[in-house]
C-alpha cells in the first residue's frame, strides 16, 4: 500500500454485521484503496464473532475495541472513546458501518462529528417502532450518512420521505444474500443436524428468539414458553439460544419439553445448514427473514412489525404473535415447502461489487 491511497475504515461490532461486510472488504480489494477492520468487540465470545470471521474468509481485525457487553449507554460511549482516539491517530477517508447495532451509530456519530464521511450499508429500514433500540440506531445513522446504500426499494422511499438527498441515496441489493449465496452450495444439513441430535427423518423448526418483546418481561416469558411448546407439541423445534434472556426462559420452564432441542450459538454455516433442512424457521431476528427469503423457507417473524417487508411482499416471511404461532406452524407443516418463490430485487449476489463501486468513486478511487 502507499500512503497516496485513500483509507476505507470497515465497522463492525456484532454477528449479524459480518455477513454483510465480507463480500464488500473483498469486491474492494479490486480498486486502489487501503482498508481497515475494525472490530468493536461488541460480540467477543468465540461463538458470536471469532467463528465468523473464520467461516466468511474476513481477515482478522486490524483493530479489536474489546468493548465487550453492557448497557447501552455505556457500550456506546466506549466504542465511541475508542473510535475517536483510532480516528485521530489514523484519519479515515470514508467510515463504513453496517446494520443498526450500537457500534454503527457510535461509529457515525464519532466519524460525522470529525467531518468524516460515513458510509451506511443497509441504509433507510424502517420498523417506525422506537420501542426497539435498533429503530434509533437506524434513524440517526441515516441523519448523518453521506451515502445511504439500501437493499430494498421501500428503503429508499423511507429515506427519500425523510428528506433525504437523491443523490445520496443508492440501490445496492444486499450483501448479506452474498455472503449466503457463496456457501448456500455446500451447507451440510445431515451433518449439523446429527452434531446437534436432530432427526433429519423427521420435520423439524428452527427457532431464534432474543428480542426484548419477547425475553425481558415476565409475562411475556410465560407467553413465550407456552406458544413456543405448542409448536414443540406438533413438531420438533432446534433453538440455539442467544444469551440474551437464556436465563430468564431457563427459569420459566422453557427447556421443560421433550421436543425442545436447545443448542448453543452456531456458527454462520452451521446455523444456514439447520436452517436449509427446517421444514420452517420461527424467528424475532431481522437477518433470518433474509436469509429465509432467498432460501425459501417459510418463516414465521414473532414481532408485530418488521423493518423488512420485502421479505413479505417478495418472500417466504410473516408475522405472527404468540397467540397466533401454534396455528400458523400448524398451516406450515400442512402446506409443505414451496417450490418457486419471489426473491427481492438485486437480492442476485452482487451487493458486494456495487456497494465497493459507490465507495471507490466516492473517495475518488473508482
Amino acid at each position: 500500500m502507499t500512503p497516496s491511497q485513500p483509507l476505507v475504515v470497515h465497522i463492525t461490532g456484532a454477528r449479524p454485521n459480518f455477513p454483510k461486510a465480507a463480500p464488500v472488504l473483498a469486491a474492494l480489494e479490486g480498486y486502489p484503496v487501503e482498508q481497515l477492520l475494525v472490530h468493536t468487540g461488541q460480540h467477543y465470545d468465540e461463538r458470536m464473532s471469532e467463528v465468523f470471521f473464520r467461516q466468511l474468509g474476513l481477515p482478522e481485525p486490524d483493530v479489536n475495541l474489546g468493548v465487550g457487553s453492557g448497557a447501552h449507554g455505556a457500550q456506546t460511549a466506549a466504542t465511541m472513546v475508542g473510535l475517536e482516539e483510532l480516528f485521530t491517530g489514523r484519519r479515515p477517508d470514508l467510515v463504513v458501518v453496517y446494520g443498526d447495532v450500537n457500534s454503527t451509530v457510535a461509529a457515525a456519530l464519532v466519524a460525522s462529528k470529525m467531518g468524516i464521511a460515513v458510509a451506511h450499508v443497509e441504509a433507510g429500514l424502517r420498523s417506525f417502532d422506537r420501542t426497539m433500540p435498533e429503530e434509533i440506531n437506524r434513524v440517526l445513522t441515516d441523519r448523518i450518512s453521506d451515502l445511504l446504500l439500501v437493499t430494498s426499494v421501500d428503503a429508499a422511499a423511507h429515506l427519500g420521505r425523510e428528506g433525504a438527498d437523491p443523490d445520496t441515496i443508492h440501490f445496492v441489493g444486499n450483501p448479506m444474500i452474498d455472503t449466503l449465496l457463496r456457501h448456500v452450495g455446500s451447507l451440510d444439513v445431515e451433518g449439523v443436524a446429527a452434531q446437534v441430535g436432530v432427526d433429519t427423518s423427521r420435520p423439524y423448526v428452527v427457532a431464534t428468539l432474543h428480542r426484548p418483546g419477547n425475553v425481558d418481561d415476565p409475562a411475556d416469558v410465560a407467553e413465550l414458553v407456552d406458544s413456543v411448546h405448542a409448536v414443540a407439541d406438533q413438531v420438533r423445534v432446534v433453538i440455539p439460544l442467544h444469551p440474551r434472556g437464556r436465563q430468564r426462559l431457563a427459569d420459566a420452564g422453557f427447556l421443560d419439553h421433550d421436543d425442545l432441542v436447545v443448542v448453543d450459538p452456531l456458527g454462520y454455516v452451521e446455523f444456514l445448514s439447520l436452517v436449509k433442512g427446517s421444514a420452517a424457521v420461527v424467528t424475532d431476528s431481522g437477518g433470518v427473514q433474509e436469509e429465509t427469503t432467498v432460501m425459501g423457507v417459510p418463516c414465521l417473524t414473532l414481532r408485530p412489525n418488521t423493518e423488512r417487508p420485502v421479505t413479505i411482499t417478495h418472500g417466504t416471511n410473516r408475522l405472527v404473535t404468540r397467540q397466533t404461532l401454534p396455528e400458523a406452524v400448524r398451516e406450515v407443516l400442512a402446506a409443505g415447502r414451496q417450490d418457486t418463490w419471489p426473491v427481492p430485487p438485486l437480492w442476485d449476489g452482487q451487493a458486494g461489487p456495487r456497494i465497493a463501486a459507490v465507495l471507490a468513486r466516492h473517495v475518488g478511487a473508482g
